[in-house]
């Protein structure tokens, strides 16, 4: 554990006690890729984190600058060995006595790495089949979009996917219309129209979400929106996918006893790659 002093602190029973993230769910993450020593998509996540972090009243230390935050990213991987490309998960959390409500508002942050198989972005598995989680639903609200240490909707609908023989699962809202998958964002193509659930409808406010958005409106021919997708949709689309920040893109080849093709999601991973290489 690092606190904001750069001081490298023992765990204990003591400091997990305190640690509201793990007691009451305080706290929110991000999840990077670094690619040979650079942060993708640095400055979106690092206003991301902020955004979330004010959104639930955290402490903000005034050293926490984005040079600060990707100092701690880098300092971690270059400790590492083996591999140029990892994934990262930076988490932040309120750590202070209280029960629901904290004595201090002051936070720690904890930064982990994972070695990561495929420098490029790729298209996944070839079949990939899908089904709706209709066990619990997401809330149309802020905190929805944000990435905190609640995800046991997330959890609980992994085990049913696995259990039941899916890829992957569709999650829907409190209307019941589709928000998005249990860990990425959804996109659904149909004729020369793109949509993607607005943030409003309670899908996380994903930073790959926000690059395709972008690489989409460059296409010519294809008209991109945020618009609601409800479950009757996924059945006339041409195509669906999903998309975060560690797989990139990830068609969807089958839902129920429809089926979908994937060229858009090739033309987007082609040049997702693209835009990294130029960055």
């Amino acid at each position: 554990m690092i606190n904001f002093n750069g001081n490298i602190q023992q765990e204990s029973a003591i400091a997990v006690e305190n640690n509201r993230g793990f007691l009451f769910g305080d706290s929110v993450f991000e999840t990077i890729k670094v690619l040979n020593e650079q942060v993708l998509f640095l400055e979106d996540h690092y206003f991301r984190l902020m955004a979330s972090m004010r959104i639930c009243r955290m402490e903000i230390p005034m050293n926490f600058t984005m040079e600060y935050f990707e100092s701690q990213i880098l300092d971690l991987v270059q400790a590492q060995t083996g591999a140029s490309a990892y994934r990262i998960r930076f988490s932040v959390y309120r750590d202070a006595e209280g029960f629901y409500l904290p004595k201090s508002r002051k936070v720690q942050f904890i930064v982990t790495a994972a070695p990561l198989e495929s420098e490029v972005y790729t298209t996944g598995k070839e079949q990939y089949e899908v089904e709706l989680y209709k066990d619990f639903y997401i809330t149309k609200q802020l905190l929805s979009s944000l990435k905190t240490n609640n995800k046991m909707l997330q959890i609980t609908g992994s085990i049913f996917a696995e259990e039941n023989g899916y890829d992957n699962c569709l999650v829907l809202n409190d209307d019941k219309n589709v928000v998005e998958a249990l860990q990425s964002n959804l996109f659904m193509k149909m004729d020369n129209v793109v949509v993607t659930p607005p943030i409003s409808e309670g899908c996380l406010n994903g930073i790959m979400r926000k690059q395709v958005l972008e690489l989409l409106k460059k296409i010519d021919g294809l008209e991109v929106k945020e618009a609601v997708i409800s479950p009757f949709d996924l059945q006339k689309a041409d195509e669906l996918f999903l998309t975060n920040v560690i797989s990139g893109v990830q068609p969807i080849t089958k839902y129920r006893k429809k089926e979908y093709t994937s060229a858009l999601a090739h033309e987007v991973v082609k040049r997702l790659n693209a835009k990294i290489r130029l960055s």
